[in-house]
């Protein structure tokens, strides 16, 4: 089966190596353009590129989808299906109409819940108990196409983002590969999405790290692990903004303000939330690494 295939970071890699390990023929692959990273800005491949490169695929990082010229790349590759993994770009219905099996997409939510940019952080950030992977045929409307398979698993007690992402990963590349099977049998199911379910999960940005101690303990820790490893949660403990990685919900009976901080221990730092308190085990201060808090508070003592 003659695949062509879009993608971007890890998670789409993950995919990529699985079709590669498959026996899939990768017609081309299509990713995004090179970013300048690091305190020098130096240009740097995704990974995509990186893995396609490294197996001598004809690799297109197009700034455009819809002047034609994406389309008739994909067009002369002559793929029998489109393959789409955390690509980044919408594409248009002249290229979704290329190839005669169709175009899968691999989402990391259990659609139609969390269509977006970020389905898999703002899934921990809402502290939902449960999440997964879809394969859906793709439509013109954002992750909104008719659902072919799900994988779904538990979203663990403390799990940050990052380390979710490290699971879906591999549960998605399995799904894409099943997917592509069924889909050249002929056997591929087809299941419209429930538009009144549908939530989406828009990009991450830094505005979004400060924490609402106002919030109950459990979303308030949700949020700091949805938030890891970017941007990474927010707050201000005796007069200084820390970022702060690890934290637990005591779920103590607690009658001050939110936002106080009760005590700074060998524990860590215990702060009132809406319904008790939290417990902050690992920051990292202005200008200083990443440590557990109480490391931290031996050279810092907090007056409370």
């Amino acid at each position: 089966m003659r695949v062509f295939f879009m993608g971007t970071p890890d998670f789409a890699a993950c995919s990529l190596k699985a079709l590669l390990e498959a026996d899939f023929e990768v017609a081309g692959v299509f990713t995004q353009p090179d970013k300048p990273v690091g305190r020098k800005q130096l240009l740097e491949a995704p990974p995509v590129k990186k893995l396609a490169l490294a197996h001598g695929l004809p690799v297109y990082q197009p700034r455009k989808m819809r002047d034609g010229a994406a389309a008739k790349l994909i067009r002369d590759a002559a793929p029998d299906a489109l393959a789409v993994v955390a690509y980044g770009r919408i594409l248009p219905k002249e290229i979704l109409d290329i190839p005669p099996l169709g175009c899968v997409n691999i989402h990391g939510s259990l659609l139609p819940k969390y269509r977006g940019a970020a389905p898999i952080q703002w899934a921990v950030i809402n502290g939902e108990r449960e999440t997964g992977v879809t394969a859906q045929y793709m439509a013109e409307a954002l992750d909104a196409g008719d659902i072919i398979d799900t994988r779904k698993t538990a979203i663990l007690p403390g799990e940050t983002a990052g380390e979710l992402f490290e699971r879906l990963a591999p549960m998605g590349a399995e799904l894409l590969v099943d997917t592509l099977r069924h889909m050249e049998n002929g056997t591929a199911r087809r299941t419209p999405q429930i538009e009144a379910e549908a939530t989406y999960a828009p990009p991450l940005t830094r505005e979004l790290a400060a924490l609402d101690f106002t919030l109950p303990g459990r979303l308030v820790v949700s949020k700091i692990c949805g938030l890891d490893p970017w941007p990474v949660a927010t707050a201000e403990i005796g007069g200084e903004r820390f970022k702060i990685f690890k934290a637990f919900n005591t779920e103590k009976n607690v009658s001050a303000a939110p936002g106080t901080v009760l005590s700074a221990g060998k524990a860590g730092i215990e702060i009132a939330v809406a319904d008790g308190s939290v417990t902050v085990t690992q920051l990292q201060a202005p200008g200083g690494k990443r440590m557990a808090a109480a490391d931290y508070l031996r050279g810092h003592p907090l007056c409370l």
